[in-house]
């Protein structure tokens, strides 16, 4: 009698290796939920759209140096379901809050050389624009302070208005022939070091009276 010969290795391991099937529901009930409740990851979501929005709406008011209303909307974007941009915005906001503290603040100088040491701050800062406004301010109401109109050249230099520059520098010269030597040595004015004007205006042997005097 022939016995029955035992059944192969490999199809006693593939049913060996066979697994139930999954239930779907079960594992969709498993699955963590996000613990923001509906996430916001789309840019249908009109939530988003509307963040979006008051962002862009917000730099728009920052760029044009209306820092109240560009606070209000970076505060509805902080406030909103966008993480990533209330991260964005909270960094804005605090730029607006520091700018808006300044400008409070320009109106309570004592003195003229205080209010010029903060618009060098701005300048050292790189905020021209804000520095501008405040050298404008300061020209017009102390006209004779030569340390005033050589902030101003600075300002003109760094801002590549060359001309401006010149004479703002040409005029602190004239109210005090001493920053003609501290002009020389002042590497804010490096950019016009190669200007003919400049090199006429520091050394007066030459015979340079400078431009006149048409923006101040």
């Amino acid at each position: 009698m022939k016995k029955k010969a035992p059944p192969k290795l490999k199809e006693t391991m593939a049913k060996s290796q066979q697994t139930k099937p999954v239930n779907k529901r079960r594992a969709e009930a498993a699955a963590p939920e996000s613990p923001a409740g509906k996430a916001l990851t789309t840019s249908n979501d009109p939530r988003f759209q509307q963040a979006v929005q008051n962002y862009e709406h917000g730099l728009k008011a920052m760029q044009g140096h209306k820092f109240d209303k560009a606070i209000a909307f970076l505060e509805k974007v902080v406030a909103g379901p966008s993480p990533e941009l209330a991260d964005r915005a909270s960094v804005h906001l605090s730029t607006c809050k520091q700018q808006m503290s300044r400008t409070e603040n320009a109106s309570k100088f004592k003195t003229p050389e205080e209010h010029y040491d903060f618009a060098i701050s701005l300048v050292n800062m790189g905020d021209y624009i804000t520095a501008r406004e405040h050298f404008d301010k300061l020209l017009k109401t102390h006209p004779t302070k030569d340390f005033i109109w050589y902030g101003a050249a600075v300002l003109e230099c760094l801002t590549s208005h060359y001309p401006e520059a010149l004479r703002a520098l040409a005029e602190s010269i004239r109210l005090n022939p001493s920053n003609r030597f501290q002009a020389r040595n002042d590497s804010d004015f490096n950019n016009l070091t190669e200007d003919p004007r400049f090199t006429e205006l520091l050394y007066p042997d030459i015979g340079y009276e400078g431009p006149s005097s048409t923006r101040y």
